[in-house]
């Protein structure tokens, strides 16, 4: 390395970046302790769609009764590999089951129906995208559950709102 690039070189390292941060904002006072934001366990993230699920309204809540809510991190690989998905982290949400336009008394009697949210995934999109979380995990439950019902996105889109 010759002489001039080694003391620009020098120059670069030893500049310091000139950032003035807010008075108040102690997030920023030490980057590498930055942590305002946690993302929820499976517990607290249960808890938010369990929120979401109640504010959705009565005539559509009726309709799902029976209809079992899980919270995981990830699909599982069987259910990966059964879609033809490659990661993990492009499933945010599915329903399992059988559809209620499918269903017939005088089938034996199934498992219940079932929607998976994933929070992994689910997060990831909410870490990239001006929503609330909340927002989200709704989105995700009556997207699911639509599925439960055969509606269409004209259906889904009006119960959203509502839920609002």
């Amino acid at each position: 390395m010759d002489r001039g690039k080694a003391t620009a070189y020098a120059a670069v390292m030893t500049t310091t970046p000139r950032i003035t941060l807010p008075a108040d904002d102690s997030a920023l006072a030490d980057p590498l302790g930055w942590r305002p934001l946690k993302a929820p366990s499976l517990l607290e993230f249960e808890v938010i769609a369990t929120e979401a699920y109640r504010r959705l309204p009565s005539r559509f809540r009726a309709k799902c009764e029976g209809v079992v809510v899980h919270v995981e991190d990830y699909a599982t690989t069987e259910v990966l590999d059964s879609m033809g998905i490659q990661s993990e982290l492009d499933l945010m949400g599915l329903f399992q089951g059988v559809g209620l336009p499918f269903q017939s008394d005088s089938s034996p009697q199934q498992m219940p129906n079932m929607v998976w949210l994933y929070r992994v995934p689910i997060l990831l999109y909410w870490a990239e995208h001006d929503e609330t979380l909340g927002h989200i995990i709704t989105h995700v439950l009556v997207h699911e559950i639509g599925h439960h019902f055969g509606l269409s996105d004209d259906d889904i889109d009006e119960i959203e709102r509502a839920a609002d």
